[in-house]
């Protein structure tokens, strides 16, 4: 079983930045993406952005160009540097690890407690 702490989220204002962290432990070698989803109030939880063990990225249109997943392997940690926030950028934000038994995503999946991101205008 893999474990997940995120940290990171708070308060910032329209056009700021904020950087998520996500530490990854226990059965970390079963791990072959690792991804971050949020869920505003009202809405369905949604991937944001994800990065396979190859490296290999993709993100959400309406974060394109703004937010970077990155990972350092050594310590076990993903990352999410997101830049030029909006207010609809406010939500709880997820970090998820998928394997090839629990598909990136899949309520079988590892999830993290989630971190609150909120965007003032």
């Amino acid at each position: 079983q893999v474990q997940l702490v995120e940290s990171g989220g708070g308060l910032v204002q329209a056009g700021g930045s904020l950087r998520l962290s996500c530490a990854a432990s226990g059965s970390i070698f079963s791990i072959n993406a690792m991804g971050w989803y949020r869920q505003a109030p009202g809405k369905q939880r949604e991937l944001v952005a994800a990065i396979t063990d190859g490296g290999s990225t993709n993100y959400a249109d309406s974060v394109k160009g703004r937010f970077t997943i990155s990972r350092d392997n050594a310590k076990n940690t993903v990352y999410l540097q997101m830049n030029s926030l909006k207010p609809e950028d406010t939500a709880v934000y997820y970090c998820n690890a998928g394997s090839p038994f629990h598909g990136l995503g899949s309520s079988y999946s590892s999830w993290g407690q989630g971190t609150q991101v909120t965007v003032s205008s």
